[in-house]
């Protein structure tokens, strides 16, 4: 081999340890880049792309409860099963098993996808069927949803002479259990 024939082997060589490092750079970056993206992924992002999904959800207090991913809207999440249905606010979650490895962005969400737990509580105002209300302290109170207002819901708890009226900030609340239809 020539003496020219060598330098372009050389060169040719050196050429190929710089592509690799910039691929390398590159790979590097695109890792960088997709972290600092997951990063602004939000749980309500992950739940939505897991409608239809059967989902343990472990609640603060300690209680986990199951079912498919009926609905969602934006602090809470529908759970339904043969035996129960399960409203669940965002902030009464411990932990999920059972997502979807993917997010679903804002931009694709309905109008329903928006609603606030406000809307749910209404809702179960209007049925007035009785349901199991769990709070993070691992305790529960069943009774029927009365008026709903800003950061509270009344809960009327037991039957005639017996009934009373609590008045129960959401915040400490998980979650809402009534019978499937």
């Amino acid at each position: 081999m020539g003496w020219e024939a060598s330098m372009f082997a050389l060169f040719d060589d050196l050429e190929q340890q710089a592509e690799g490092m910039h691929l390398a750079d590159r790979d590097a970056d695109v890792a960088d880049l997709s972290l600092a993206e997951y990063s602004g992924v939000n749980l309500a992002a992950r739940l939505h792309a897991s409608l239809g999904r059967d989902l343990q959800v472990r609640l603060l207090g300690g209680h986990v409860v199951g079912g498919r991913l009926a609905r969602l809207g934006e602090d809470w999440l529908l759970l339904v099963d043969r035996t129960a249905e399960w409203v669940v606010r965002h902030d009464g979650i411990a932990g999920v098993s059972g997502l979807a490895n993917r997010a679903d962005h804002e931009e694709t969400w309905s109008v329903m996808d928006r609603l606030k737990l406000r809307s749910v509580l209404r809702g179960l105002s209007s049925e007035q069927e009785p349901c199991l209300v769990r709070f993070v302290d691992g305790s529960q109170v069943e009774g029927r949803v009365g008026r709903v207002g800003r950061d509270f819901f009344e809960l009327q708890v037991g039957e005639g002479r017996d009934a009373s009226v609590q008045v129960v900030p959401v915040g400490p609340v998980t979650a809402f259990q009534g019978r499937p239809g």
